[in-house]
């Protein structure tokens, strides 16, 4: 117990160390360059990030939609692969990220999904921090590190992204499981399709095999009854009798 424990803070040092660095880019340069965005969105342990789209086009959840596109259509035309052809291959990945946060904030079905999930990171962030606010207090605490806005704005992105991660493995479950579904329906499929063929096979062989036993037995009959009627009493040879000599 102890040791997973140690895990899990080092896991979140771990991320908690990659997050400030990454704000610390964001805030060096609001503007960053076509290299510094493809490299922001590519980095080791991005794909945790990218997740979540608003952090994909570095907007807030509240962002208006006309203002999302027009950050969208910014980055696309950073890391278009036409704009980097010294980098194209790593261009044209980024390009597709940034494309899939911007479809997933254009639908309302997807975007809302999204907001859910920002909520309920905010909801279990606010309980959590009310059930340390009471040991805090219980210990002779004057409150604790997140009623500072910053590490509380921290706190609920860490959670958010966790809850995108976990959203992300359940898709993808579902994405196994269904198409594991699908391969069981038509392996079910093509095995009653072999039995019909099968039965079908059975039942015309059957069917040949007992005419070809019916009109043997109508040709033994036919042969039986013929050779009855030809069948003619056969002679059987008599010596003649000697005659008496004359004398």
């Amino acid at each position: 117990m102890a040791e997973s424990n140690v895990v899990g803070e080092k896991k979140d040092e771990m991320f908690n160390e990659f997050y400030t660095e990454v704000k610390e880019i964001e805030k060096r340069d609001s503007v960053l360059t076509p290299k510094q965005q493809i490299e922001r969105l590519l980095r080791p342990g991005s794909t945790y990030f990218n997740l979540n789209p608003f952090e994909v086009l570095q907007v807030e959840p509240e962002t208006p939609l006309d203002e999302v596109k027009k950050k969208y259509r910014r980055f696309s035309i950073l890391v278009h692969p036409d704009k980097n052809q010294d980098d194209a291959d790593r261009a044209q990945q980024a390009f597709e990220i940034i494309n899939r946060a911007w479809k997933t904030l254009e639908s309302d079905e997807t975007r809302q999904k999204c907001m859910d999930v920002i909520e309920e990171a905010k909801g279990r962030t606010d309980l959590m921090l009310a059930d340390k606010r009471k040991k805090a207090k219980k210990d002779g605490k004057e409150g604790i590190p997140e009623d500072d806005p910053e590490k509380y704005k921290h706190a609920i992105y860490v959670l958010t992204m966790k809850l995108f991660a976990d959203m992300e493995r359940k898709k993808r479950e579902l994405a196994v499981r269904d198409q594991e579904e699908r391969k069981r329906k038509r392996e079910k499929e093509i095995e009653e399709e072999e039995n019909i063929k099968a039965e079908k096979e059975w039942q015309k062989n059957f069917e040949e095999s007992r005419q070809n036993r019916v009109n043997s037995w109508h040709t033994f009959q036919a042969g039986g009854s013929k050779s009855g009627k030809s069948t003619k009493k056969i002679k059987t040879f008599k010596p003649p009798k000697p005659k008496p000599e004359s004398r």
